[in-house]
């Protein structure tokens, strides 16, 4: 696999409140505008949509109303008379103060960060005084002449000033009386006691928290936070407890409180989708600055490269990764292919999305891998305590339950081990897995379907794949890529034969099963995308053997691997590449492959023409077994291939050492057969003799 290229920065974290200056050129007017549209959109807020510090967040929504006013007097005064230049330094706080109130207000009311609010009530409480008080500072500071412009526009200046120093924002009682609540269910949790239904429902209902869906979205929240935060290594440990705690909490209240899985309210159902940012080409038109040279689409990730020039990360990637080291403006040559974020022009366009109700749709990333892998043990006894009643109870309604209960039961097993090691380990240990293989039978094809993904989120730990083998899973996860009723659960049952596949004995199990590597070979076939991939890397760790190698010829996977050559997906080209190339270790897989001379002419041109470095590995490697295994007559064919010897150079130039020293042992073979195959050079006389020819 190549490197992983720098990771792309993460977007706004909770209350964390980036503010993006006025620049100082701009002019009053201009500035004036853009601030009544931010106080229109403040102002414009609903007063209930705050569960916690609704007092606060309403002090906050009534002064910005105030100054809302203030703003348009202003805009009619400058009607008749411009304002002055001095205006714009006041005007610029403003506007960066409420920035931060939008921002701030927009984090209270956030669905699914409604708990973590609460639990932060003080210090969201400090912030907002403080931003409040940067609006009363900004006002303060605005010139008399500004203020003055009209008897009405002095008095609503005077009344937004006295009212932002004198808010009495502060956590409220209810707000209070619910966190004392959440710690002393913690400390319950702590010594492995169940709270009270009551009291938990009680907190729940403070902070909006009502159905299935709610507590889930808050639980997926705190997760990312809690991945988020791991993956930088900056947060301290009492952040790390408190948000582990706070998820064994929502774990629990969703197991226990909630009998079904409920779909989204209606109410968010109904409401329109935020706007991607790939479709506001409508209102981007106005802002060039923030389109990707390249693409001209908007820039959801600018990176800043070595001549000054800013790109969107995956164009100028490509570009890169195309072979081109110059810049695409400037035509200057790239000193280096590493990107900086521009974290300016990011702020910039979350506020340009946000204000027009947009979302910046982040791109997949594999950041959180490294993260998932600290979770090891879980933080503080209050989270382990939670999380552990939560999985008895979830054991017990698999083992017993009703046929709903048992649905649901499979599913919550599913979202509790997608990402965590130890709900994994503890999952493990209250024996869920022979219950999941009993669900495999199930009639219900989304309890078979949720049944198969849990199992292979337990066998990503080394205790799950050692339970499923101990427990006779094998044959049921193999008839499960073969006749289950989702192609989503074929799909996931293969993968959980290439998790098994890390180890030996398991090998040598799976491959003695009859079906099991013919029903690999067909899923590499017929499947999805998806299916195809898990089929290749898991009949890669399958074929450790000559037995089973000679098996996968049996079932045709070389013909299989060969059209997959021609696939558009580089990735399922190199996974077919390195596949064969585990074939082509036994004499018996070399024959099969030779046997088809497009195939190796295939895997030629792809050693030439590929730009990932694993699979030129996995070429030099795959040619070097074809001429172990075929002798000289087959270097010969090697050498008269006229694509072949310049990769060969290049990959012992620029190559790994593994695969140089194939490609150094492969060129040698062929000048050796080369050499071996010339006539003999004709004998010259002896000096001195005379031939005479008659």
């Amino acid at each position: 696999m190549p490197p992983h290229d720098r990771k792309a920065p993460p977007a706004r974290r909770m209350l964390a409140l980036p503010a993006v200056c006025p620049c100082e050129a701009i002019s009053p007017g201009t500035l004036l505008a853009s601030l009544l549209a931010l106080a229109a959109d403040v102002a414009g807020r609903d007063a209930g949509a705050f569960p916690v510090l609704r007092r606060g967040a309403g002090e906050a929504l009534r002064i910005t109303g105030v100054l809302l006013a203030f703003l348009e007097e202003l805009r009619e005064a400058s009607a008749a008379e411009p304002l002055p230049g001095a205006a714009v330094l006041g005007l610029s706080e403003l506007h960066v103060a409420m920035q931060k109130l939008r921002l701030l207000l927009a984090d209270c009311a956030r669905r699914g960060a409604r708990l973590w609010v609460l639990m932060n009530a003080d210090l969201v409480a400090s912030e907002l005084r403080f931003v409040l008080g940067s609006v009363a500072t900004a006002m303060d500071v605005l010139p008399a002449d500004v203020v003055g412009a009209s008897v009405e526009a002095r008095d609503l200046a005077r009344l937004v000033s006295d009212q932002a120093w004198r808010a009495a924002v502060g956590p409220d009682a209810d707000d209070g009386r619910a966190a004392w609540s959440v710690r002393s269910m913690l400390a319950k949790f702590r010594s492995s006691a169940a709270p009270h239904a009551e009291d938990a429902r009680m907190v729940l209902g403070r902070v909006g928290i009502t159905s299935w869906w709610d507590c889930a979205e808050e639980a997926a929240f705190l997760e990312a936070e809690l991945l988020e935060r791991l993956e930088d290594g900056r947060e301290n440990e009492n952040d790390l407890v408190l948000i582990s705690g706070l998820m064994a909490f929502l774990v629990y209240c969703r197991v226990v409180l909630f009998d079904r899985v409920d779909a989204k309210k209606k109410a968010d159902a109904a409401a329109p989708e935020p706007t991607p940012a790939a479709n506001c080409a409508a209102w981007t038109t106005s802002q060039e600055a923030l389109l990707c040279p390249i693409t001209l689409e908007l820039m959801t990730d600018p990176v800043t490269v070595t001549t000054g020039q800013t790109y969107d990360r995956t164009s100028i990637k490509r570009w890169v990764k195309s072979g081109c080291r110059t810049c695409p403006v400037t035509g200057e040559r790239l000193r280096s292919a590493q990107f900086v974020p521009n974290v300016a022009v990011r702020g910039i366009v979350e506020q340009l999305l946000l204000r027009n109700g947009a979302s910046l749709h982040e791109q997949p990333s594999s950041k959180h891998r490294s993260a998932v892998d600290k979770t090891v043990a879980a933080f503080g006894p209050a989270a382990a305590g939670g999380v552990r009643l939560a999985v008895a109870c979830l054991i017990a309604r698999l083992s017993s339950g009703t046929p709903e209960e048992q649905k649901k039961a499979a599913y919550e097993v599913r979202k509790l081990a997608k990402r965590n090691v130890f709900h994994r380990a503890c999952l493990v240990e209250a024996d869920a897995v022979p219950w999941l293989l009993h669900l495999l039978s199930s009639a219900d094809a989304s309890v078979q379907d949720n049944a198969v993904a849990s199992l292979l989120n337990l066998s990503k730990h080394a205790a799950g794949r050692r339970a499923l083998v101990e427990a006779g899973g094998l044959n049921l996860v193999v008839d499960a890529v073969n006749v289950a009723a989702k192609v989503e659960a074929q799909q996931n049952a293969a993968a959980i034969l290439f998790y098994l596949s890390s180890n030996t004995d398991y090998c040598k199990e799976i491959g003695r099963i009859p079906e099991a590597i013919p029903t690999l070979v067909r899923l590499m076939r017929e499947g999805t995308y998806r299916g195809r991939k898990n089929a290749l890397v898991s009949l890669y760790g399958v074929l450790q053997g000559a037995a089973s190698i000679a098996k996968a010829v049996s079932a045709g996977a070389v013909a299989v691997l060969a059209n997959l050559l021609s696939s558009d997906r580089e990735d399922i080209v190199n996974d077919s590449v390195a596949l064969l190339a585990r074939i082509a270790e036994q004499p018996a897989g070399a024959t099969a492959i030779l046997a088809s001379s497009e195939l190796v002419t295939s895997v030629v041109d792809y050693l030439g023409a590929s730009s990932s470095r694993s699979g030129k590995d996995h070429c030099v490697s795959l040619l070097a077994s074809l001429c172990r295994h075929g002798g000289d007559k087959v270097v010969a064919l090697m050498g008269k291939m006229p694509a072949l010897m310049p990769a060969l150079y290049a990959l012992m130039a620029d190559g790994s050492p593994v695969a140089g020293k194939r490609a150094r042992w492969l060129i040698n073979e062929i000048h050796r057969v080369y050499e071996h195959r010339q006539p003999p050079p004709p004998v010259a006389p002896p000096a001195g003799d005379r031939v005479i020819r008659v």
